[in-house]
């Protein structure tokens, strides 16, 4: 049987131990400085360069058929990935690195994000570089969508039944202005 393992993708090619650092992100659950790793399954929400702003959802057991219908449509993909188009030059020029961590010291942080946490340092296993992002994106079971900007989306998303990651956001290009009637 083989050990389990989680992932940590980087666009730095040589780090020899992930040491726990501070949460970028408020969790109630986390009480320290952490590494964060990601399920295999979920992966494919971090293959973007780090800054790039992203909408990832899938329908999960609590999703309605009309929330499914609405935002998946009909395609055959088990997820979708929604980025701005203006990130796709960086997508293009990026390298990112795969880091294949061991599982055993990590614990669930959030299932419906694959999110998982270590408070001890972790030695990775290997590390393999994705040069071209976009191919390795599409041998997964995703549709990826350009999109011109993502703010409608991702706030239709927080509203829906689907399981989503909206990541990045602070840099999505500047959301229009409010209509007022």
């Amino acid at each position: 049987m083989t050990e389990r393992v989680l992932f940590h993708i980087s666009e730095e090619p040589d780090i020899p131990v992930f040491k726990p650092r501070p949460s970028p992100s408020h969790f109630d659950m986390i009480t320290g400085d952490v590494v964060f790793a990601i399920d295999p399954v979920l992966l494919h929400n971090y293959l973007l360069p780090r800054d790039c702003p992203r909408v990832t959802f899938y329908k999960g057991a609590q999703s309605t058929q009309e929330d499914i219908t609405r935002f998946m449509g009909e395609t055959a993909a088990d997820f979708v990935m929604a980025v701005e188009s203006g990130w796709l030059p960086v997508i293009e020029r990026t390298t990112l690195y795969c880091y294949e961590l061991p599982a055993d010291t990590f614990t669930l942080l959030d299932e419906c994000a694959g999110y998982y946490i270590s408070y001890q340092a972790v030695m990775p296993l290997s590390v393999r570089p994705v040069n071209n992002i976009l191919e390795e994106l599409l041998t997964r079971n995703i549709e990826l969508r350009f999109m011109p900007s993502l703010w409608k989306l991702a706030e239709a998303i927080k509203q829906s039944t689907l399981y989503f990651s909206i990541i990045r956001m602070r840099n999505a290009a500047t959301p229009p202005p409010s209509r007022t009637q």
